[in-house]
């Protein structure tokens, strides 16, 4: 008797474990239709006029008021889910490409250059010739970059001199050295997308312990928050990318600040959802893109000065976690995380998160520092954006 519930038991546990097996690998099998159809489902907030900047469909300015907002989620599950099915849907993938809606179009190249799949460069090409989108032509270089397209380095030439776009143009500079130097994506970058996980989206608690996380900076060195808990406080900057203006405004506000904060006894880190190589151009660490914001080469500067180390939050994993919100924003037509601040103390604890609403909404690096020396964390931008409520 003792011997049949034995079995009856390893059957029972048999299935149980069949099933789980079966539910992981039918999570794991969405089908690139399925994606593309919750992309036609959502409602995103459009776009400006030359696609460079995402406009709230409610206040139509530009920048997203609400923070609920699904935008980001949808589009950076899709790009996840399009990973996972992998190279055995690569077929569907491209055929995406051609899709009416620019959003399958764009988040398919997106998948297509993470993925490397370098059946899909006579594809992109087309879409960096002739589609009518910026986003998708864009996001095109960006993939002959990634998948180090080297028979696509002359035509990148020719659209970096001939594309309307100075965004896509911008693109194509950058895909040309990556190519040069054959810096495509990294394996670290496709395990991060595999490796999203949408229970863990927004989920830091104010005035709690923060989330532990290990990132690497642009020079391969591996920081965990964990081991400034009770030595230092912490700041987390996102920052969007090499050719926010914003960005380097307070990357100058940084360096020149540098004694303030490390006689405050404050760690300071920016950290980027891009991969190593997009990181580094941000530091002055690859090549220096011609910038139709900047005057003079800041390049020596940033490699002379900058005191902080750069993290490489890829697929904007621990973004999502702090609501960043990776792919919420089209600004300069690459989808990219919410301007965030966060400052965590000396016992890890949590003290400010603030998520922006349009590109400058963040507190600027010297109300940072009085926060932390004050330990008064009081700060609303004057131009954040508000949805006025109904009666």
């Amino acid at each position: 008797m003792t011997r049949i519930i034995f079995i009856l038991i390893l059957v029972t546990m048999g299935w149980s474990v069949q099933g789980q097996h079966k539910a992981k690998k039918e999570e794991k099998s969405v089908s690139p239709e399925i994606v593309y159809n919750r992309l036609r489902a959502h409602s995103f907030n459009p776009l400006k006029q030359d696609n460079s900047m995402t406009i709230d469909k409610i206040l139509d300015k530009a920048g997203i008021a609400e923070l609920d907002d699904q935008d980001w989620k949808v589009r950076l599950l899709a790009v996840r889910d399009l990973i996972k099915a992998g190279k055995k849907s690569t077929e569907e993938i491209i055929i995406g490409l051609s899709d009416s809606s620019m959003h399958i179009r764009q988040v398919c190249a997106m998948a297509l250059g993470i993925l490397k799949a370098k059946e899909a460069i006579g594809k992109l090409e087309q879409l960096l010739k002739t589609d009518e989108n910026t986003m998708v032509r864009s996001q095109a270089a960006i993939a002959l970059g990634q998948m180090e397209a080297e028979q696509s380095v002359a035509l990148l030439k020719e659209v970096l001199e001939s594309d309307p776009s100075r965004d896509v143009m911008h693109q194509c500079e950058l895909a040309i050295d990556q190519i040069k130097k054959h810096k495509g994506t990294s394996d670290k970058m496709l395990e991060a997308f595999l490796s999203i996980d949408e229970s863990t989206f927004e989920t830091v608690i104010f005035n709690s312990l923060a989330p532990d996380f290990k990132l690497e900076d642009t020079d391969g060195n591996e920081w965990e928050l964990v081991k400034f808990r009770n030595k230092q406080w912490v700041v987390l900057i996102w920052v969007f990318a090499d050719w926010c203006p914003v960005c380097h405004s307070e990357f100058h506000d940084l360096m020149n600040m540098q004694k303030q904060f490390k006689d405050a006894g404050i760690q300071v880190f920016t950290l980027e959802i891009h991969d190593m190589y997009r990181g580094r151009v941000m530091v002055g660490k690859e090549l220096e893109p011609t910038y139709w914001f900047a005057k003079e080469s800041f390049k020596e500067a940033y490699t002379n000065k900058i005191w902080w180390p750069h993290l490489l939050d890829r697929g904007g994993i621990q973004a999502a976690k702090f609501g960043a919100d990776p792919l919420a924003f089209s600004v300069h037509a690459e989808y990219i995380n919410r301007p965030t601040t966060a400052i965590i103390d000396k016992n890890g604890i949590l003290r400010f998160l603030y998520q922006g609403t349009f590109w400058g909404d963040r507190p600027s690096i010297e109300q940072t520092l009085e926060m932390i020396e004050n330990e008064e964390f009081n700060f609303e931008h004057q131009d954040r954006l508000k949805i006025k409520q109904q009666n």
